[in-house]
């Protein structure tokens, strides 16, 4: 990389976002190393525009392809992503590959098989209050020569909310946005997931103010698979329903995308070069540009000349923008991602299709003499391509993730030292489930879990105006290591004298 003396003004932004500290500040101005391996990050930081490409002609080392960035590595050098060296003119990958029993201590032993599933569940367990005393149902049985327990209790939880996931590329509202029920906020969207949408619902700080009883029956209503209507603060209007499609501003979006822009191009580049000289995917996170990028080169893709108005992240690779247009950018009118075409390298005639990451919607154009692309009808073809892209998408679908904080006082109820109960937790030795459905732990303190409300069975969460929500919890763990944390053996029953208890619920449609 060059850096324009005469531009820089000594901010240290490249030397802060350099991969490889190979940036330094003299005299008040960048200084570039032989460490840099050419990877450009300086270049997209830099506010003043300081820096530029060297000429790749004369570039020592190796370029790396294990990657967008193709970065140049010098002999004795690293690239940017530091897991490759340029060693006596060869590549090598730094780190060794592993076996499984190399890293088996840092991953951790899986709960033995006859504690992973419970022997009853909370599903109409009732709940233990005060938490001093012990839980509803505590239950002991034999499974696979293993003396077993399972303390159950549907637990309030006000450390609870629900994380919704909408598989779609349409934008719904800026990240941070309030997520309102009615006039009244019940959380916030937070940061996409892979082009799906999330949102947050719920959490103490919402449960616990003004909103707090709308709030809770919002995540219930969610998460017991009713649909919901929510508006987004300066954005859109949301109907959901967890295992359904959303329907958004009143219309239901088909499919999610098939991925990024980017991945788009890597997926279908052999499709796309048999239907256009040059293929744009637009996408609100990263843009494709085939000719530019490594599977359009790798097919075979000529330069184009077209430049796009987006800036560019890696070749072929382009970071879009937010709004309702095609792909989730700002581009209603496909031909005006097309910032330029340089006429020295196209030609007249050429033909460009674009397209979005679900290709649902395409268009084809034809660059005339003076540079402006004009539409004609989309070839066979392109209809192939763009039915391959449709294809490989999955529906557009709603679901959700209960979250809630368990290592509180209805511990109590399981144990008199609740402290071995989280610990236990942690360690394996005892399984927490919802409704039988199994959870994912949290690392770090307390008994924080997450849970697919599709895997529990409907209609078994429920709130109160403490406010909080209420949730079937289940601690399977064998009957010594329930001992030794001091659990209520003196209210343990045997599994076979709850039979009637289970005949009269099946009875009862419960």
């Amino acid at each position: 990389m060059i850096v324009n003396q005469d531009k820089c003004t000594g901010c240290g932004t490249c030397v802060m976002d350099c991969p490889l500290g190979a940036v330094r500040l003299k005299g008040k101005k960048a200084v570039i190393g032989e460490r840099c391996s050419e990877c450009g990050a300086c270049r997209r930081v830099c506010p003043e525009e300081a820096v530029s490409a060297a000429d790749i002609t004369r570039l020592e080392g190796l370029q790396c392809d294990a990657c967008p960035i193709r970065c140049r590595i010098k002999e004795g050098f690293i690239g940017a992503c530091q897991r490759y060296r340029n060693e006596a003119g060869r590549l090598s990958r730094i780190a060794p590959l592993h076996a499984f029993a190399r890293v088996e201590a840092t991953v951790g032993s899986d709960p033995a098989e006859a504690i992973r599933r419970p022997l009853i569940t909370g599903l109409g367990a009732g709940t233990t209050y005060p938490d001093c005393k012990p839980a509803p149902f505590i239950v002991n049985g034999r499974r696979q020569d293993v003396d077993v327990v399972t303390v159950v209790t549907e637990a309030p939880l006000s450390y609870s909310g629900i994380m919704v996931k909408i598989d779609t590329d349409i934008n719904i509202g800026a990240e941070g946005a309030a997520v309102l029920a009615g006039k009244r906020r019940v959380g916030m969207v937070t940061t996409e997931q892979y082009g799906s949408k999330m949102l947050s619902i719920g959490g103490v700080n919402q449960l616990t103010g003004k909103n707090g009883m709308v709030v809770a029956r919002t995540i219930v209503d969610i998460a017991n698979g009713r649909a919901v209507k929510l508006r987004i603060e300066g954005g859109r209007r949301l109907e959901i329903q967890v295992g359904r499609p959303p329907v958004i501003d009143g219309e239901t979006p088909a499919n999610m995308r098939v991925g990024c822009g980017s991945a788009t191009m890597g997926l279908f580049a052999p499709l796309f070069k048999e239907a256009a000289d040059e293929v744009v995917v637009l996408d609100s996170h990263l843009t494709g540009l085939m000719s530019e990028h490594a599977a359009g080169r790798f097919v075979g893709a000529a330069a184009s000349g077209i430049k796009l108005k987006f800036p560019q992240s890696t070749p072929g690779r382009y970071f879009g923008d937010h709004g309702r247009g095609w792909g989730g950018t700002s581009v209603t009118r496909p031909q005006d991602i097309v910032a330029a075409v340089d006429l020295a390298v196209a030609r007249p005639g050429m033909r460009v299709l674009i397209t979005e990451t679900t290709g649902i919607e395409g268009a084809l154009f034809e660059i005339e003499a003076d540079g402006r692309l004009r539409e004609v009808p989309l070839t066979a073809e392109c209809r192939r391509a763009l039915s391959a892209i449709r294809e490989s998408c999955e529906p557009s679908l709603v679901s959700a993730l209960y979250m809630g904080g368990a290592g509180g006082s209805a511990r109590a109820g399981v144990t008199r030292y609740p402290i071995e109960l989280t610990r236990a937790v942690h360690r394996g030795q005892a399984v927490l489930t919802v409704g039988g459905a199994p959870v994912f732990i949290l690392p770090g303190g307390g008994i924080n879990f997450m849970v697919d409300v599709q895997r529990v069975q409907a209609n078994f969460f429920y709130w109160t105006p403490t406010p909080a929500t209420i949730c079937p919890l289940e601690y399977t763990m064998s009957l010594a290591d329930y001992e030794a944390m001091g659990g209520h053996t003196a209210a343990m029953r045997p599994f076979e004298a709850l039979e009637p208890l289970f005949l009269k619920a099946n009875h009862t449609g419960r």
